[in-house]
């Protein structure tokens, strides 16, 4: 089949599903509107969809070697100001991200797929995931089994982005492509008192500030100078008001890096300092961490494979931009942890406009990477499986 010919006809139904998945915007594991609609259009399509965990998987094809393809598919939440008629009108959930796309390209993919699917030299495995966001959709379909029965050989996940002309495509075949994410919550437990006896209280606040100039210093005294590394707090909260001295205060954030060495010496040392800076001056300090996701990092026979058969799509504008690192994080890297994986970046910019930004209220991406992004997933699925088939003993 020429997949790019057929994503073309059938571009009209991945703007619907897009649209649909836009304006109906959900965020974090439980997405029944998404599981529900992607169940319908699925069995529409000839294929028997079935729950992991708070996802969707489906296989087309059988026997032989099993690629995975992966869609994560929830929102952000946050109100939308895009202008398009199609908006979330919630104001509480919007696709400033662009999963939208990912889960609409892979619904056309799959009735790609299902549509000569005799022809399959394998099988294909699809995943449709909720809270990519969070970092717990990943983890959550990998408990539930997503890459057993059948086992996994391989996975390729695509990333729309709000910057470049459609069929331009980002990669990374050397080193890290997008950091890890360790989120972390430091709760300093001190004694509460009157804002005029400072003496007789544990002060928490002061203790916590300490704790967040501490850890500025992990960065540029123990990070690897050769490591992409970022130490952020991002919430600080404590008291109620001038006059008390609280009995807790919170800390908020997340170290990322490329490394995985510096990854494990980064989360220990923050640890240390936290729960040793709040006893020295009296206090206590509970760690707790809130995503724990790895560095991304593609597989460089597989990715190259997938470069190869992404140069035979006949797209206009077709680009290859090697090189890409994010200091951003994905959860697929929970996937490209155990098996070989590949990720992508699709532009999904406007040629007439500056680049948007992703999480942006107001970013708008350009619809016409729909069919680029079907043909990819469709194409590269069947071509890997073509080139790897399962040897008889």
């Amino acid at each position: 089949m020429d997949f790019w010919k057929r994503a073309q006809e059938l571009n009209q139904d991945t703007v619907d599903n897009r649209r649909y998945f836009h304006a109906h915007a959900e965020v974090g594991l439980n997405l029944p509107k998404a599981l529900q609609y992607i169940d319908e259009k699925l069995r529409q399509y000839g294929i028997t969809p079935r729950r992991c965990g708070h996802g969707i998987t489906a296989t087309i094809g059988s026997g032989g070697r099993v690629l995975l393809l992966r869609a994560d598919m929830d929102a952000l939440p946050m109100a939308e100001q895009s202008g398009l008629p199609f908006a979330c009108p919630t104001g509480t959930e919007a696709h400033t991200c662009g999963h939208d796309f990912h889960a609409a390209m892979l619904l056309t993919a799959a009735r790609m797929l299902k549509e000569q699917e005799q022809e399959l030299k394998g099988t294909v495995k699809l995943m449709f995931q909720p809270a990519e966001e969070t970092f717990e959709g990943g983890k959550d379909m990998i408990a539930a089994g997503i890459l057993e029965n059948p086992r996994v050989d391989a996975a390729l996940s695509f990333h729309v982005g709000p910057g470049g002309t459609p069929g331009g495509y980002f990669y990374n075949d050397r080193g890290t492509m997008m950091n890890s994410c360790d989120g972390f919550r430091i709760t300093v437990e001190g004694k509460g008192a009157h804002g005029a006896y400072p003496h007789m209280s544990v002060d928490p606040i002061n203790i916590a500030v300490h704790i967040h100039t501490a850890l500025q210093e992990l960065i540029a005294g123990e990070s690897d100078p050769a490591d992409r590394a970022t130490l952020t707090v991002g919430r600080f909260a404590a008291g109620t008001a001038f006059n008390i001295i609280p009995d807790t205060a919170v800390l908020e954030g997340s170290i990322r890096t490329n490394s995985k060495k510096g990854r494990t010496l980064l989360t220990s040392r923050m640890k240390e300092i936290a729960q040793q800076t709040a006893q020295t001056f009296r206090g206590q300090a509970r760690v707790e961490m809130l995503s724990q996701v790895p560095p991304l990092i593609c597989d460089p026979v597989f990715i190259r494979e997938i470069l190869g058969y992404m140069e035979q799509i006949p797209a206009p504008n077709r680009m290859a931009l090697p090189g890409i690192e994010s200091s951003g994080s994905d959860d697929f890297a929970e996937v490209t942890d155990r098996v070989p994986g590949a990720y992508l970046f699709l532009a999904a910019g406007f040629p007439d406009r500056a680049p948007g930004q992703s999480h942006s209220p107001t970013v708008v991406f350009n619809e016409e990477v729909l069919p680029f992004g079907a043909a990819a997933f469709a194409h590269c699925a069947s071509r890997w499986l073509s080139d790897h088939p399962l040897q008889e003993t």
